[in-house]
């Protein structure tokens, strides 16, 4: 699939986030003002630069909080000494607990950011941005600054007992260092948009802790995408709609679940590179469904995929467990391992998807470097249509799908602090029936 690039102007939309008291964590470069006056020589002026924050699925959790303490910027990708001459702070005082999984869900009024600040800076070329965390204090729940709540539990986490602390970087009271270039023009403001990915920023140990090793990515703060609607039945069972390219997922998202019936089950895939994508739906006890290259013509415009009176419907489907074991060699317990389960839809040319990703999670009490994952993939054939212009609506089924049904190939990855494994898939085969082959399926890791 072809990809673009990114950059547009975003001063209406910041406008309008600042009206709403929205948040989020970004930076993209907008251009107002001019240097100097009077003929005489040009003298530059203060720029500005804003932070907000935003959020992909995470998975397997109904809270990830962290507390932000402090966003530091520096023109040093090098800089590491916190008290050097050269840094600019947005400091939030007090400090902002944030819910992340808040932030996944654009078609909320807050457009699923959460804005953060705004300083003046020098103008200049930028390098480095830290995202300073709280750090967590003491043994009582109500004084954690970061944690989790499970699935199942209280997202509003009514009872502090269902909450589980997120042990923090060493580096925390530093920052979470992110190396990112912008250039701030004289009188000019950047926005930045973090993407702070809870699903892939959180390990669990082999003692049953959870340790939080953020994965962050700079993103553009524009607000094209993808709409659409998925029934609204369907809210509750876990639906992730995600936009992919090549089997790899660039966005994801989950529908709106408020009890308006005018957005519940509608959702939005934000700040995607012109290009075509590859939309995928699941959900609990439902195959798969996938709408083809569905275009984003451009970095201003909105692609409509299905209504509010034609969502998209899930068909039913029984799931299979798969259970697997991933071995690195050399051996590491503070590893994030990825597993990624995907399929090949008959098409021409071929499609791959991917059906489920998570994290793999340490064996407890067994060997240094093992780590265990089990995910549930339903059985029956994806439901598959070319994206068209609606109306007519869009309109999936899953004939000429039945090979694929059951087929999956398992897709793991894995780094370290001082290590990147080289991708594995099972073998002899890359594509398996769920239903019949021999688990659990392993995984052996080498750089």
């Amino acid at each position: 699939m072809r990809r673009g690039t990114k950059g547009w102007n975003m001063k209406s939309i910041f406008k309008n986030l600042m009206l709403c008291s929205v948040g989020a964590m970004a930076l993209v470069a907008l251009g107002c003002g001019s240097e100097g006056g009077g003929g005489g020589t040009p003298v530059a002026r203060p720029g500005t630069v804003s932070v907000s924050l935003t959020d992909a699925p995470a998975c397997g959790y109904e809270a990830v909080v962290v507390t932000v303490k402090e966003v530091r910027i520096h023109q040093s990708s090098t800089e590491n000494d916190q008290n050097a001459a050269g840094w600019k702070d947005i400091t939030l005082d007090p400090p902002r607990s944030i819910n992340l999984l808040e932030l996944n869900d654009p078609t909320q009024t807050s457009l699923g950011l959460d804005y953060l600040g705004e300083t003046q800076v020098t103008a200049g070329h930028y390098t480095q941005l830290r995202l300073v965390l709280e750090e967590n204090k003491g043994n009582d729940p109500l004084m954690w600054s970061n944690y989790i709540v499970l699935e199942s539990g209280d997202p509003n986490t009514h009872d502090p007992s269902e909450r589980i602390k997120l042990g923090t970087p060493s580096g925390i009271q530093t920052g979470i260092k992110l190396i990112h270039q912008f250039t701030v023009g004289s009188g000019q403001r950047v926005d930045l948009l973090f993407d702070f990915d809870a699903c892939h920023s959180i390990v669990q140990t082999g003692s049953g802790k959870y340790k939080l090793k953020p994965v962050i990515k700079v993103i553009p703060y524009e607000l094209n995408g993808i709409e659409g609607f998925v029934d609204a039945s369907l809210v509750g069972q876990h639906v992730i709609v995600s936009a992919q390219d090549g089997g790899e997922v660039i966005r994801a998202v989950v529908p709106n679940s408020s009890t308006d019936p005018d957005f519940r089950g509608k959702f939005f895939l934000p700040r995607l590179d012109p290009g075509s994508y590859d939309v995928v739906i699941t959900a609990d006890n439902h195959a798969t469904t996938v709408i083809t290259e569905v275009p984003v013509q451009t970095e201003t415009s909105v692609t409509h995929i299905s209504t509010n009176a034609t969502p998209f419907h899930l068909a039913d489907s029984s799931m299979q467990s798969v259970d697997g074991t991933v071995t690195l060699d050399p051996a590491d317990d503070e590893g994030l391992v990825i597993v990624k389960a995907k399929q090949t839809l008959e098409l021409t040319p071929p499609v791959v998807v991917t059906v489920k990703s998570l994290v793999a999670a340490v064996v407890g009490g067994g060997s240094a470097g093992d780590y265990q994952f089990n995910m549930m993939l339903p059985t029956g054939a994806p439901a598959v249509a070319p994206y068209s212009l609606i109306p007519p609506a869009i309109a999936p089924d899953s004939s000429g799908q039945s090979s694929v049904a059951k087929k999956y190939a398992f897709y793991v990855s894995a780094q370290t602090d001082t290590t990147n494994y080289a991708t594995q898939v099972p073998l002899p085969l890359p594509a398996v029936d769920v239903t019949t082959v021999p688990q659990p399926l392993t995984f052996d890791m080498t750089p």
